[in-house]
C-alpha cells in the first residue's frame, strides 16, 4: 500500500548537496529522502510530541519514497551579499574602533523554480499500509529542503495499491537504482541507514551523524535533461 500527496511549491527550492561546503552555491533539483524524513519526523513532534516522534522514527526511517517533479524546473544561479565569520578572528577592518567577528562577502547560489506539482508517495518497509497518525504527517510539511523552500498540500493524502509507475514520472530515491533513463541528471541525494537512531537525528543530543555511515549518499538518475541555458538559468524538461 502507498500513500500519495502532492503539493504545490510556493517558494523557490534549494538544497546543497550533503558533500557540500558551508560556502558551496549549488543545488540539487530534488528533495532528498534525507529531507523529507526529517520534515516527517518534524511534523510528528510538532503536532503529536516527542514521544509519538521517537515512536515513530523506525517507521519513517525504513520508509520506500518516490518523488514525482513537474515536467519542467528552472535552476536559477546568481551572486549574492552574505555575511560569514571572519577566518583570522574578530577585528576592526574599517577603523572605527569596532572589533566585529563578521564580513561581507559575495557567493555563488543556486535556486529552482518548479514548473507544476510535487508528488510525494511512502510505503512501509513491510509493505503494509500506513497508519493514519503516519498518513496524517503529510498534511503538516510545509517545506522540504532549505528552511524557505515553502510547499502547500493539495489534497488530503490517498492511500492506493498500485505502486506509482515511473511512466507518470514517479522515481524511486530510496533505493539504489537498477536501471534509470538514458540522459538523464544525475543527483547524488542523502538518506538515512538503517541503523540511524533517533538520538542521533535529535538536534540537542551530543550523538553525531557520520556521512557515509549513518547518513548514506544515494546515485539517482532523474528523467530530466537539459533543454536550454543561458548565463542566469538552465532548463530541465522530463524525458
Amino acid at each position: 500500500m502507498w500513500t500519495i500527496a502532492s503539493y504545490q511549491p510556493v517558494a523557490i527550492f534549494s538544497l546543497k548537496p550533503a558533500a557540500a561546503t558551508s560556502s558551496g552555491g549549488r543545488t540539487l533539483i530534488c528533495p532528498t529522502p534525507f529531507a523529507i524524513r526529517m520534515s516527517l519526523l518534524d511534523a510528528a513532534i510538532r503536532t503529536r510530541g516527542l514521544a509519538t516522534g521517537q515512536r515513530l522514527w523506525p517507521l519513517i526511517r525504513g520508509l520506500r519514497l518516490k518523488v514525482r517533479l513537474p515536467p519542467t524546473l528552472t535552476v536559477i544561479n546568481t551572486f549574492t551579499k552574505i555575511v560569514r565569520p571572519k577566518k583570522a578572528g574578530p577585528s576592526d577592518d574599517d577603523g572605527t574602533g569596532l572589533i566585529t567577528p563578521l564580513t561581507n562577502t559575495i557567493a555563488y547560489r543556486e535556486y529552482v523554480a518548479f514548473g507544476g506539482d510535487i508528488g510525494l508517495a511512502a510505503q512501509p518497509s513491510s509493505g503494509d499500509a500506513l497508519p493514519d497518525e503516519a498518513v496524517a504527517l503529510f498534511a503538516h510539511l510545509t517545506y522540504l529542503g532549505k528552511r524557505g523552500s515553502f510547499l502547500q498540500l493539495l489534497a488530503l493524502p490517498a492511500t492506493t495499491e498500485s505502486e506509482p509507475d515511473a511512466t507518470e514520472g514517479w522515481t524511486l530515491i530510496s533505493k539504489d537504482q537498477n536501471s534509470f533513463a538514458i540522459g538523464g541528471t544525475l543527483q547524488m541525494l542523502d538518506d538515512c541507514s538503517d541503523n540511524m537512531t533517533f538520538e542521533q537525528v535529535n538536534i540537542y543530543s551530543s550523538n553525531r551523524i557520520t556521512l557515509g555511515k549513518e547518513r548514506i549518499l544515494r546515485h539517482i538518475v532523474l528523467p530530466y535533461r537539459l533543454a536550454r541555458s543561458s548565463r542566469g538559468f538552465s532548463l530541465y524538461e522530463r524525458i
